[in-house]
């Protein structure tokens, strides 16, 4: 597969990384080193792709995702990363935020490479970073223990990539409500802050919206 496929592949599924990551909230990792696992699977995902094969992306990325999800899992929850990523990272998850809120939508890679002045490929890698690595390592051995996830959430995150197409179909704000709330863990209070809203339209807002996708799924 030529680049030109492959970036607007990592681009368009980052949100596969976000679904892979939730599931494994609570269990003794940081979600930002989850994440940042979770992208790395992305990007070998999208390396080893064969569109020949006769299968979705989603299909064929989800368990590399996953599996570099329980790698982290298994190294003890540490993701390696160098300064200057480290600082590209943190740069950049502050341009996405500035982006998001002006524009309702994601940025692409592009524009966060031009926003932060930075050559794409550099991007792409920090992007898997997110934030700093936090260790987990801890003087109190109960607090230190990671739980490892044995069952797949495989199946479930198939049925909320349905949900994602019926969003693409939203308005601009009313998809990055349903973002900030679902793919991105915001309460509502947050998430009202970040869309100029108070936390009762969103509340109101938010089950409207819920309720129309349910019909949509149910057609």
């Amino acid at each position: 597969m030529n680049n030109s496929i492959k970036k607007p592949l990592a681009e368009e599924n980052l949100g596969l990384v976000h679904l892979c990551a939730n599931k494994f909230r609570g269990r003794g990792i940081e979600y930002d080193d989850l994440y940042s696992a979770g992208c790395i699977g992305l990007l070998k995902a999208v390396k080893a792709f064969d569109t020949e094969r006769g299968v979705k992306f989603s299909t064929y990325a989800i368990p590399v995702i996953l599996g570099e999800i329980k790698r982290l899992f298994r190294d003890g929850g540490t993701v390696k990363v160098s300064r200057s990523l480290k600082e590209l990272a943190l740069k950049l998850q502050r341009l996405r935020e500035e982006f998001l809120l002006s524009n309702f939508r994601e940025p692409s890679i592009s524009e966060l490479a031009r926003l932060a002045d930075a050559d794409e490929s550099d991007v792409s890698e920090a992007l898997c970073v997110n934030q700093p690595v936090i260790s987990l390592t801890a003087s109190d051995e109960k607090e230190s223990q990671i739980d490892i996830p044995i069952d797949s959430p495989d199946s479930e995150i198939v049925d909320i990539l349905a949900l994602r197409q019926i969003m693409s179909k939203l308005e601009a704000k009313d998809k990055a409500l349903l973002e900030l709330r679902y793919f991105k863990g915001l309460t509502q209070t947050k998430t009202a802050q970040a869309l100029n809203m108070t936390q009762v339209q969103v509340s109101r807002r938010e089950k409207k919206l819920l309720t129309q996708m349910r019909k949509e799924l149910l057609e």
